[in-house]
Order: structure tokens, then sequence, then C-alpha cells
């Protein structure tokens, strides 16, 4: 576990406690780097998390793959967070719940479209574009990329509810924002990706 002392030596995401790099800082609404908070968490002026708990269960997979347990990682995300400037001053950085509402009403729109086979979604988390920026082939055989490397999106992932002509498992893959929805599905790894849908908004 790392003391206060360790934590303030080096540079790390004030909201989710990530070590930070110059490529992965979050942005202003001038588009300028934020260097207290990492692209997951920040972006464009907004913050993307306003639950602590939600937080934790986005991070802890990713821990796990470093080594952790779930319960080691949980109980250092719970005893590192409230360490952190943005939680320590979370009612004076906080929109009032804007944000959360925005989100829900994506939610409402994705859920609305009632995709075959795709499960309802209950969440959105922030997705980095380059993390999620799969090239789709269109019909007459031209790839194209649909995200901007480096913007921050909501999305999920989410097991496909039949599996496709091969038999082999698909995930649906739901990345949106002010501008747009897009749906897509893909097997393990992102491999073959297929557009489903993108819709302006």
């Amino acid at each position: 576990m790392e003391s206060k002392e360790m934590l303030s030596e080096r540079r790390i995401c004030q909201c989710c406690g990530m070590p930070l790099t110059d490529d992965l800082l979050g942005r202003n609404r001038d588009g300028s780097p934020n260097e207290a908070y990492c692209k997951w968490c920040y972006a464009d002026g907004v913050f993307t998390y306003s639950d602590m708990e939600e937080l934790i269960d986005v991070c802890i997979p990713h821990m796990v793959k470093e080594g952790f347990s779930e319960d080691q990682a949980r109980v250092y995300m719970k005893e590192m967070l409230p360490k952190l400037d943005y939680w320590k001053r979370y009612e004076q950085l906080s929109d009032n719940g804007q944000f959360d509402e925005f989100k829900r009403q994506l939610i409402d729109e994705i859920n609305a479209l009632s995709v075959e086979g795709m499960p309802k979604v209950e969440k959105l988390n922030a997705l980095v574009g380059s993390y999620v920026n799969l090239a789709y082939r269109l019909p007459n055989g031209v790839e194209v990329k649909f995200l901007d490397d480096d913007t921050t999106y909501l999305g999920t992932q989410l097991e496909a509810e039949f599996g496709d002509h091969t038999g082999a498992d698909r995930c649906f893959g739901v990345i949106a924002c002010a501008d747009f929805i897009l749906i897509a599905t893909y097997g393990a790894q992102g491999a073959d990706p297929e557009l489903v849908l993108y819709k302006k908004r």
C-alpha cells in the first residue's frame, strides 16, 4: 500500500490514482492538457466519474491483470481514492449530476434502438478512442475508422445473446458521445469487427 508521501512523489491522476505520463493526460475544454487527471477520468473539461464504487469496479479488472487479487485491489482502491484531490473536493468539483444525467439520456437512446441480440445497456464507462477505434470494412471494401484516437468517449461491451453463423461468440461494442452512437460486433480481442449502426444525434 502506498503512503501519502509516496503518492505525492510521483504524478498520478487525482481521481483514479493511475500514474500519469504526458500521453495519458486529460484535456481541458480548450484542448490544453490537465496535469492532474488522466483522460479516462477527465475529458474536455468534464469529470467522467461521480461514483467511487463505479470507478473501483472499472479499475479492478485492470489491477487483477497486474497481479492483484480482486480483494486486494478493492481494499487498495478504497484506501487510496479518498486521499486523492478529486474525491476530497468532490462537492466543489462535481457538476451537480449533469454528466450523470447525460449518461442516463444516452443509455435510454441506445436501448430505444432495440438492436437484435444486444442486451440492454445498464451503464457507460469512459473509453479513450485509441483503445476502441476499430477499422470497419464497408460494402465497397474500404476500411474506415470512425473515432478520434485522442478523444474520450462513453461506451461498454456486452456479450451478444446469439452466436454468429460460424458459431463463434461475439460481443457488442457501444460507443457514444454528444454527436453520435456507434454499435458494432466483434470476436475475441476485437477480431473481425462489423459495424451494426452509426447514428448521428
